[in-house]
């Protein structure tokens, strides 16, 4: 881990840190993240981020972009037997900060490798992190293979719609 001589987490201005092309990378503790950790089996881990800033050609003039990756590995829930799971962390982010109140360029809401961030002044990185890492959790995570949960006992209890089930067959033989 590199630290460009400032290791906060904070961009004090980031269309001058994307003027300037600087790069700003970090360790995240996952139990920092309050809003991500209550979507997770477990808080323990750390994710590594990494913000690199740059400038594009624009319409009209150059545009600031920052690009955001995080590499990891969360423990979420699996959706079906209840169980912790090892889920890895990779997202990789273009963003282009706007002004608040500055509209947003018609190509960029059509543009899907770039999502637009209104930012008045700083920019906490550990929060935007967080964001990122919110959007791209499953909506449902589930092992490859796994079992749901037994009812106590370990033995499998019929379904309350098998009795239904077999009435409806016998219905339909009339």
């Amino acid at each position: 881990m590199s630290q460009h001589g400032d290791p906060s987490r904070i961009i004090p201005d980031p269309f001058r840190f994307a003027a300037e092309a600087r790069t700003l990378e970090g360790v995240g503790a996952v139990a920092d993240m309050l809003r991500l950790s209550d979507a997770l089996a477990s808080s323990v881990g750390q994710v590594s981020w990494r913000v690199e800033g740059s400038m594009v050609e624009g319409v009209e003039a150059p545009e600031p972009r920052l690009r955001l990756t995080v590499e990891g590995e969360l423990q979420l829930c699996c959706q079906r037997c209840l169980g912790g799971m090892a889920w890895p962390v990779q997202v990789d982010s273009v963003l282009q900060p706007v002004r608040s109140g500055q509209p947003i360029p018609e190509d960029e809401l059509e543009d899907d490798e770039v999502d637009a961030i209104e930012l008045d002044g700083e920019l906490d990185v550990l929060a935007l992190v967080e964001d990122e890492i919110l959007l791209a959790l499953p909506i449902a995570p589930r092992h490859q293979v796994c079992d749901a949960p037994q009812p106590e006992g370990g033995a499998s209890k019929e379904s309350p719609f098998a009795a239904l089930a077999s009435l409806r067959g016998s219905h339909s033989a009339n």
